[in-house]
């Protein structure tokens, strides 16, 4: 039978916690111990009976980064078990919260059993007084993310070995709980030098001193805590829409939300052209709600939910970046738009018929001008240099002063709709979206123009009897003071 590789769980707590079995095991072996940590009260008690260890610990204090400290540990322990079996003891059960026990189990080169141990969660829900079944989550405080937590749940965070992991915990959870929030730290849980301490979450990593047997409890969240997750929102909004709901809200369908959509983008981009970004928040959040809106009334009428909203994003999203998220390079700018533009096509099929299709039949003209140009410049048919461009404007310039000639009022809207759509062309381009550019005119004529208002106003004026050269003055005036 070739060498293996067995790991033993030391559990939570001393060794009046081991079962009899890992410790006769563990007594009667003649080889060194690997163990991951020296640090552990079982490992003390067996050390003063001449159990000898060999400890990772050193590992651990000149590797940066966990995911390479757990790396090194396997290549160190499958290597010695070339030579001969070995015995490896781990915190805890192996099956709990130990990454080098996944990787070990993960790979092929060496058999490996695992023996056992004591879990320590029964000690600690026992310590804290909580009942799992409410449901809680078990996470690595050295490598988790912050949108894995459900704060409406017991949280536990293991592996808190430090101030460094105590503080990357803090930091985390301070983006969603406030300061004082009470967070409960547990000290070899279950055993006689158990210790639990309630302290402020911002006092998480300078109160305590913290070892390789802390953990970290975090209560549920109350529900006012909550206002800033998407799934909070969400229940917002199907209360809203529900039984009990407001009456406005239960009465909105797809088309009569359609106004409110189209008033809350452009409020999007007045809070972004005036830089405000308090009302860029305020603004999107409107946006967002026009997104809930609509999703909620697709699941009320049994056709679609926000999931298969989000979905569709996601899927697409990920399709049209391929040089993201699959083996796909892209070397410019110009790469990336030929791959979602063959992407995009790929995913319509035979729906689109015309290169021009896809455009929203509700888009302001001026922005379907463009929309309708940059389509069509995508299959070579554009001017090949921008002095061309600038000589049809003024062709289109001089039908237009035809038309005004012969007092002909078709042909002049027609001739005026021409100069629009080549300035639209010359926006592109220029790579400027007209509506962009002519809607910061059209703020900043409002500026100027209320400018004048007020200085008449100040001086008694009424703006109807004010002469043209008057007006010109502030105007002028408004002008420099921008």
């Amino acid at each position: 039978m070739g060498n293996t590789i067995e790991i033993i769980g030391l559990g939570s707590g001393d060794i009046d916690q081991l079962p009899l079995g890992i410790y006769k095991k563990l007594s009667n072996t003649n080889t060194s111990i690997f163990a991951r940590t020296i640090n552990h009260p079982v490992i003390e008690s067996l050390q003063d009976e001449g159990i000898k260890f060999s400890p990772f610990d050193e590992i651990y204090q000149t590797t940066e980064q966990f995911d390479e400290v757990y790396r090194r540990i396997v290549d160190s322990l499958i290597e010695a078990s070339y030579h001969n079996s070995v015995i490896y003891a781990v915190p805890g059960h192996p099956m709990l919260a130990e990454k080098t026990v996944q990787l070990l189990l993960e790979q092929d080169a060496v058999p490996v059993e695992v023996i056992g141990g004591q879990s320590y969660l029964d000690d600690l829900f026992t310590s804290l007084r909580i009942d799992p079944i409410d449901g809680f989550q078990f996470v690595d405080g050295t490598g988790f993310k912050r949108s894995q937590l459900n704060y409406r749940q017991h949280i536990i965070f293991c592996q808190v070995y430090d101030q460094f992991i105590a503080s990357n915990v803090k930091l985390e959870l301070l983006e969603d709980l406030p300061a004082d929030y009470q967070v409960t730290v547990v000290e070899a849980a279950g055993s006689n030098q158990e210790k639990i301490t309630t302290i402020p979450l911002e006092e998480l990593d300078y109160a305590l001193e913290v070892n390789n047997l802390t953990s970290v409890y975090i209560p549920p969240a109350p529900a006012h805590m909550l206002n800033h997750t998407f799934s909070k929102l969400r229940e917002v909004i199907a209360v809203l829409r529900g039984p009990n709901g407001c009456p406005w809200d239960k009465k909105q369908t797809h088309e009569t939300l359609r106004e409110y959509a189209i008033e809350e983008v452009y409020e999007v981009i007045e809070a972004i052209d005036n830089q405000d970004d308090e009302g860029v928040v305020e603004e999107l959040g409107d946006l967002l709600l026009q997104v809930l809106l609509h999703s909620q009334i697709g699941e009320d009428d049994g056709y679609f939910t926000v999931d298969d909203v989000i979905r569709s994003i996601t899927d697409k999203m990920i399709h049209r970046h391929p040089h993201i998220f699959a083996d796909k390079t892209v070397e410019s700018v110009e790469d990336v738009y030929k791959t979602w533009d063959a992407l995009k096509q790929e995913e319509k099929g035979d729906y689109r018929k015309s290169v021009l299709d896809g455009i929203p039949a509700g888009l302001p003209a001026l922005a379907k001008a463009f929309k309708l140009q940059k389509k069509a410049a995508k299959t070579g048919f554009d001017w090949d240099d921008i002095k061309d461009i600038w000589k049809k404007l003024q062709e289109e310039l001089d039908e237009v002063n035809e038309a005004i000639v012969r007092q002909e009022k078709s042909e002049i809207e027609k001739e005026l709709g021409d100069v629009l759509f080549v300035l639209a062309n010359i926006s592109r381009y220029y790579k400027v979206n007209p509506e962009i550019a002519l809607n910061q005119t059209n703020q900043k004529f409002h500026s100027r123009f209320s400018y004048i208002e007020e200085q008449l106003e100040r001086q008694g004026k009424d703006i109807f009897q004010t002469t043209l050269e008057e007006m010109d003055y502030y105007w002028n005036q408004a002008k420099r003071r921008e």
